[in-house]
Formats: structure tokens, sequence, C-alpha cells
């Protein structure tokens, strides 16, 4: 069992996101881009959701993707910041599209206890949340609000993501300035211990380049990723670590100077079980499979 997420400060969590809400969608393109993505993948799932859970849902970009996708479902777009979830009312109220309030709402939420009931949801949908939760809780969360048939999508960050920033920091000591992203087969173990079934997660790799270090934590602040780790360092780093620090990184740059962030994004996607006797949960392992080979029929 993985929970090293257990050990995240979620006030500090909380805090992050909600001084990051005022610059987030300036700094988001790479969670929008992997937005897309996933809501891409919706085009082999075949369901008809009449409601769905945004997962994390940030500033609402994939809410209001969904609410365009499936006019008809009633959506619940859940953040654990206050601030987030106030300006994706205040954007989705301003959509040029008609979208009632009845339809979509957000609310501030802890994605280890939605403020959701039991079996009242066709669809879970996820993106770039699950790596500041314990997979476990988490799932079982999600397992509980699923009704019979229902579908979480997800993506996350695994373990190479932000590879850069832990080596740099690694050369300088050994305290955890980067989050201990969590492994799509330890992701996909989880999802079997809820019950959740027919676990499918592949992994993409992506790096993205900036002019200079501190343009690349400039980037991260400006998203909310910060360092909360319970065990972190309590005080500012000195200037001597963090010079260290930084020519530990800017000794990474490429032939033209642009400093690398390399980011290993997991996408998964399971089911809620039919009912109570569906063993299918008990199947040992995951699997990857190409995305073109995936498909489903409504049940």
């Amino acid at each position: 069992m993985v929970d090293s997420v257990g050990f995240l400060d979620k006030r500090c969590l909380r805090a992050a996101f909600q001084q990051a809400a005022p610059s987030y969608d300036s700094a988001a393109a790479l969670q929008r881009e992997i937005g897309d993505r996933l809501i891409g993948r919706l085009d082999v799932i075949r369901l008809q959701p009449r409601s769905i859970i945004d997962l994390g849902s940030g500033t609402g970009y994939c809410t209001r993707a969904l609410a365009r996708r499936y006019p008809g479902a009633r959506i619940i777009g859940v953040d654990i910041a206050p601030a987030m979830a106030r300006n994706a009312a205040r954007r989705t109220g301003r959509l040029s599209w008609p979208v009632s309030r009845a339809r979509v709402r957000y609310v501030c939420g802890d994605a280890e206890s939605l403020p959701v009931l039991s079996g009242s949801v066709d669809m879970v949908l996820s993106n770039l949340a699950l790596q500041w939760c314990s997979p476990d809780a988490v799932f079982a969360e999600i397992a509980r609000v699923l009704r019979p048939g229902g579908v979480l999508m997800f993506t996350s960050f695994g373990p190479g993501t932000l590879r850069e920033l832990r080596l740099a920091w690694s050369s300088v000591d050994n305290a955890p300035h980067v989050h201990d992203f969590i492994d799509m087969h330890d992701l996909g173990d989880a999802l079997l211990r809820a019950r959740l079934v027919e676990p499918v997660v592949d992994v993409d790799r992506l790096v993205l380049t900036y002019p200079g270090v501190l343009e690349v934590l400039r980037a991260l602040k400006a998203i909310g990723a910060h360092n909360v780790a319970r065990d972190r360092h309590p005080g500012l780093t000195g200037k001597g670590r963090f010079a260290a620090f930084r020519h530990a990184y800017g000794a990474m740059a490429g032939p033209d100077g642009q400093v690398p962030v390399s980011y290993e994004v997991v996408y998964g996607h399971a089911w809620a079980p039919l009912s109570t006797d569906d063993n299918r949960w008990r199947t040992h392992g995951t699997g990857t499979v190409p995305l073109n080979a995936i498909s489903r029929i409504r049940r």
C-alpha cells in the first residue's frame, strides 16, 4: 500500500492553491493541454452520464468542457481551495453559451471526503489532482459515490515529474523539496483495492523548457505547486544553498540555454462494479493498452 501523500500538510496545500487562484489560468497551459487530452479520451466511453463530479476542478476548465460535451448532465466541480471554486463559478457565469446554475455547481471539498451522497454520480473526472491525495483514500471515496457501472477518468503525475528539480536539490541537501509522485502501477493496485473494475493506466512523458531556473520556480508557484510535505524544512532556504541549487539546475540547460522540466503524465480509468457480486476487481494487476484499443458499450 502506497500512502506517501499522507505526509502532506493539507492546510498548507489548501493555502497554496488558495494563493494561486488569481494567477492559475495564466500559468496553467500544461494543465489545460492534459485536460483536453483527458476529455478527448471520453470519445471511447459510451456512457451518457446524468451526473458528473469534476474532482479538483480548479478554475473550472474541465468542468466547462464537460458541460459542453454533456449538456443534459448535472456537474459538480469540487476543489479544496475556496478561491478556486469562486473563480470557477464566476468564469462559468460569464460564458456565452447557456449554462444553468442548477446544472453546474462548484463546491469546496476534500477529495478524500466528498460532500456527495453514496451511489449518486455516473462519472468522476479528475485532471491532475489525485497526486495530492492518498490513492487508497480517494479511490475508496470515488467508489462510494459512483453508481453501479459508473466510470472514473483521471490524470495524475508520476515519479518522473520534476525530475530535474529533484536532482538539483539532491545535490544540496537531503530535505524533501519535491513531491513524491506515485507510480502508475501503484495507482492501478489502489484502484483494485477500492474494488473498481477493469482498470487501465498508461503514461505519457512531456518536457517543457524555460529561459532559466527562476522562471521555472515562478511558473510552479503560479499554479500552486509548492512543497507541502509535513517534514519540509520549516525555515527559509539560505542564500548559499539556493545558489548551489540554482547552479546545479542551470547546469542541465540545453545548447540554447533553456532549462528543462520533465512531466510524467499518468492516464487512467476504471469502472464501478455493476453489483456487489461483480468480482472483476479481484483481477490481479492492471493493463496498459493503446488508446485506440479501448472501447466501452453502455451497460
